[in-house]
């Protein structure tokens, strides 16, 4: 990749975490990978709370690293509608190893754990499958079973 801007690394792991390693960044990813949510105000109704000014700022980098899109929401005029990119969908592994260390080192929801634990436990087939599903969601028609993006 061509580097654009002038970075205080260039290691893989400090530009990575330049994008994404905000708490507020990898739980808006989550929301839509896991529960589904595309619009700000199912944003703003996690558990965690999310100030909106964060949210809006969190949303505006997701968009701007190309990681999110944003479109008007045919079925109601006022609202944006927020979709995963392919960069954001490559993000699901990251997401799933996250969960993976959490489930094992902290003291997390049964309910949650159980729901990551089928994915952990499913193995990368697994994780295929939810990613083609969010393909088809996010990127529709743009979307072709065996292409990359």
């Amino acid at each position: 990749m061509e580097k654009t801007r002038n970075y205080k690394s260039y290691c893989p792991q400090y530009l990575g975490l330049d994008v994404f390693g905000d708490k507020w960044t990898l739980l808006i990813i989550r929301d839509m990978m896991i529960d589904g949510k595309r619009h700000f105000r199912e944003f703003l109704q996690s558990e965690e709370k999310i100030a909106s000014n964060i949210l809006t700022n969190r949303l505006n980098m997701l968009e701007a690293e190309g990681i999110v899109t944003r479109h008007g929401d045919q079925s109601h005029k006022q609202k944006i509608i927020y979709s995963l990119t392919q960069k954001g969908i490559d993000l699901f592994p990251i997401i799933m190893a996250i969960a993976e260390w959490s489930v094992n080192y902290q003291p997390v929801d049964k309910e949650k754990a159980e729901r990551a634990k089928k994915i952990i436990d499913g193995g990368p087939e697994t994780q295929k499958e939810i990613m083609s599903a969010l393909k088809k969601q996010h990127l529709g028609d743009s979307y072709w079973p065996g292409d990359k993006g």
